[in-house]
């Protein structure tokens, strides 16, 4: 009834027993997750770069009347204006050029290239007794924050586990808030102490320094080197940010990621009427709707509306500040829950409801308390709904998305796109009203 097994037999069996076994220990590694404290530290530290793009944002809005009386501009509104948007205009040019650099040299690199122009900019304005040196160093500070915003987001996608990515991508928006809240309260004694904002620019400087610091012991991608060729030092890195027994499933994972990518550089025609338009088309057009949505004009025009309504300037900015912060944090607790579709259209619509409430109470015949609360009212609850969904998802979402071969090249697409629009917001903010002329 039994038949004796060969010594042949034997070993064969026992090689497909030991085959099952690693391939158990496989899935067993694909079931657990990695730990996320492995990589959190190099996220936190690409995440300084939204608060120096938050901070570079607002650190003129305080100061501004300050720096026109000291400069010798005082009333020119042209000059003012310039001095507000020039910066975008470098952001313009730093994020055309974010791509190439970024595939060029690497992440880390890119960050550090990132940190040079604001420590070097931030430091021509705090120091210059002209208009002509404010806006060399606004258009220095916006080069680097053209480049930054696209390399954290390619960043934070490359090096976090798939299960707290999108916790992780809420972190840029986060730190985005913290910086326009700091500037905000370092511009507070702008008014009493006179030369107060040129510590408001030199404060600037340690971050970015830290910044520029921090990469040399943070990880490079993995993603980059493994496009590169450089395999051992890719799975080094999987090891510094996902641990050892990791490992092996993430190049798997990355191997079949880049599977039928080509090797051939990326050319900018590709993407503007090539195979990759429409996904190119599709973050850009995320881009533009942010922007295009209306919060520019509430960032810029809060500060009339809560006067209208008694309330004192640097307590709106207060407002505005926690109500971006909170649905921020509401978002990175959410974004792995819920997916970024369902939050990019709860945003949308929240401010959406938000307008409608500001245009009921601008067009309405209520009592003038109750105009009043449904137009704040609905101004924080525009800046809540947006930190929810349209302010963190786009930067996060168009990584994941894009393949990896155009992956770069396309961010700094999108992020143009973005520029343009938010400089047009900008300048439209800025015009005279009607009743000016």
């Amino acid at each position: 009834m039994y038949k004796r097994m060969s010594s042949r037999d034997f070993t064969v069996a026992a090689d497909v027993e030991d085959n099952s076994v690693v391939s158990q220990s496989i899935l067993d590694q694909e079931i657990t997750n990695p730990s996320w404290r492995l990589s959190f530290p190099h996220v936190l530290a690409a995440t300084i770069s939204a608060f120096l793009f938050g901070y570079h944002l607002g650190v003129v809005n305080e100061p501004l009347e300050s720096i026109s009386l000291d400069l010798g501009f005082n009333g020119n509104t042209l000059a003012e204006g310039l001095v507000v948007s020039t910066c975008l205009g470098g952001a313009l040019i730093g994020s055309l050029f974010s791509g190439w650099i970024a595939d060029g040299i690497g992440r880390r690199r890119a960050f550090q290239l990132c940190a040079l122009p604001m420590i070097v900019g931030a430091s021509i304005s705090a120091t210059t007794t002209t208009l002509a040196g404010m806006l060399l160093g606004r258009l220095l500070v916006g080069t680097g924050m053209g480049l930054g915003p696209p390399v954290s987001s390619l960043y934070v996608t490359e090096v976090s586990p798939s299960f707290v990515r999108g916790t992780y991508g809420s972190f840029i928006q986060i730190a985005t808030c913290l910086g326009l809240m700091g500037a905000l309260f370092i511009g507070i004694p702008v008014r009493e102490i006179a030369g107060w904002w040129r510590i408001c620019f030199w404060v600037s400087t340690v971050p970015a320094g830290i910044l520029a610091l921090s990469m040399m012991f943070c990880a490079e991608s993995p993603h980059w080197l493994y496009k590169q060729g450089r395999i051992a030092e890719a799975e080094a890195e999987f090891e510094r940010l996902l641990g050892g027994a990791h490992v092996k499933f993430a190049m798997q994972e990355l191997s079949k990621l880049d599977r039928g990518d080509d090797s051939d550089d990326v050319h900018f025609s590709e993407l503007l009427y090539g195979r990759c338009f429409r996904v190119v088309f599709i973050g850009s057009s995320l881009f533009a709707l942010q922007q295009l949505s209306g919060i520019n004009a509430i960032f810029y025009f809060s500060s009339t509306v809560f006067k209208n309504a008694g309330v004192p300037s640097d307590l709106a900015n207060v407002f505005v500040g926690i109500a971006n912060l909170s649905g921020s944090v509401i978002a990175m607790v959410l974004m792995d829950k819920m997916g970024r579709k369902v939050l990019l259209l709860w945003s949308f619509s929240g401010m959406a409801v938000s307008m409608g409430l500001q245009v009921v109470a601008a067009s309405s015949n209520m009592l003038g308390s109750g105009t009043l609360y449904l137009s704040v009212g609905g101004m924080l609850m525009f800046v809540f709904t947006f930190a929810i969904g349209a302010g963190p998802v786009p930067g996060l979402l168009l990584p994941e998305i894009f393949p990896s071969r155009i992956r770069a090249k396309a961010m700094a697409v999108c992020m143009s796109v973005h520029w343009v629009i938010f400089f047009f917001c900008v300048i439209v903010s800025l015009l005279p009203d009607e009743d000016e002329f």
